[in-house]
């Protein structure tokens, strides 16, 4: 059995579901969010793409037939403006030239309704996983990540301080050392981190969820 997924505020993912089936929305989102998901149900395309979509680990599920814009169009037009969020399809016809063009037009996986929920599940664990290696965001918080690790103990409670606008005396005052050792910390911080100025180290420090 799947896991609970623990999450960061800021990583959280997200998880779109369009389908015209109420009743599909409301399980689909107790059981996600039952694993620690993000959920944004829409009742149609149009809907999907007239509310805002956060950027971030996520993707979408999207049922082929639907009123309006049918899943298949909006995958194409997703594809067409570079929107990088990996689809799972589904549908209650099994249709397999749909299923086909779908797949070509860069779905990861299509199911036929009713589907396991377990299937589901790990088809939404591998399509989240792609997207974390894709967004750019993920991407940066990898590397600065890699870059904090380097930091000691003593650096990373000085990087705190400092982003938080503490002057050297302030650090060297609540950390019980001299002025000249939280100079030569906060120059490792700087150097490790690859920085020039402490406005910068402070939108690293952001991203890193700091």
């Amino acid at each position: 059995m799947m896991e609970a997924i623990v999450t960061n505020s800021a990583e959280r993912p997200r998880v779109h579901v369009v389908d015209d089936d109420p009743g599909l929305l409301a399980a689909l989102s107790d059981l996600l969010e039952s694993m620690g998901y993000e959920v944004a149900t829409y009742g149609s395309t149009a809907e999907f793409l007239a509310r805002d979509k956060r950027h971030g680990p996520g993707c979408l599920v999207l049922d082929v037939r639907l009123p309006g814009m049918s899943g298949l169009d909006l995958q194409e037009q997703l594809a067409r403006e570079g929107v990088s969020l990996p689809v799972i399809l589904m549908t209650s016809f099994g249709d397999v030239p749909m299923s086909v063009r779908g797949m070509k037009a860069g779905a990861r996986d299509f199911f036929e309704k009713p589907f396991r929920d377990q299937d589901m599940l790990d088809a939404i664990a591998d399509a989240i996983e792609a997207s974390r290696r894709t967004d750019p965001l993920m991407q940066r918080r990898t590397a600065l990540a890699q870059r904090y690790a380097c930091l000691t103990r003593r650096e990373r409670e000085v990087m705190e301080l400092v982003v938080r606008g503490q002057l050297n005396k302030q650090i060297a005052y609540a950390l019980s050392i001299s002025e000249v050792t939280v100079k030569i910390h906060r120059g490792g911080v700087m150097r490790k981190m690859q920085v020039r100025s402490v406005a910068e180290l402070g939108r690293m420090a952001e991203v890193l969820g700091l």
